[in-house]
């Protein structure tokens, strides 16, 4: 233990700043490994308990808090592009979990609705990786949510990452891919 109260993965002494760089970027990588690894593992178990990805999820489970949406309005829940929710709705629809029914008063919307299936699907699934997230990070003081906030952002500018379009979900897998 250092007199900072930093912890060496080596194990090692780390009171000599030069010698930890290293350690401190080693700890910094592994730490973005494990949360890739989270997300990928999550995503394997939403497969197998499911066949679905967290993002078809997400879609349903809008539509459970909501029973009757259009794509615009799954879209305002789910923080995703309307392109991609449009392709999401068309593949649970194929897999039978949703039905898409022309409105009575306004023949221009579409509603989408869980079908009994979807209902199913939703009692199997594992809880979201992302809820899991908030569930520990609501209780956070403000001081410290801003901290995460500017470190992960800080993270993202690292990786240039920092515009790429993302929706507030943990999923793995190539970006903007909504489709399997």
């Amino acid at each position: 233990m250092s007199h900072l109260g930093y912890v060496s993965l080596s194990g090692r002494d780390d009171t000599d700043p030069g010698a930890t760089n290293m350690d401190k970027l080693n700890e910094a990588l592994i730490s973005i490994r494990r949360i890739l690894r989270a997300t990928e593992l999550h995503g394997k178990a939403l497969r197998i308990a499911t066949g679905l990805k967290t993002s078809q999820l997400l879609v349903l489970q809008a539509l459970e808090e909501k029973p009757e949406l259009t794509v615009g309005e799954i879209t305002g829940h789910v923080h995703m592009a309307q392109a991609s929710v449009t392709t999401l709705v068309a593949r649970l629809e194929e897999m039978g979990l949703v039905t898409r029914t022309r409105g009575t008063s306004d023949k221009r919307k579409v509603y989408v609705k869980l079908t009994d299936a979807g209902h199913d699907i939703l009692e199997q699934a594992p809880e979201a990786l992302h809820h899991r997230f908030a569930e520990q990070f609501e209780p956070l003081d403000t001081w410290e949510k801003t901290m995460l906030v500017a470190s992960l952002q800080r993270v993202a500018s690292m990786l240039d990452a920092s515009d790429i379009d993302a929706a507030p979900i943990l999923q793995f897998g190539p970006a903007g891919h909504t489709d399997e």
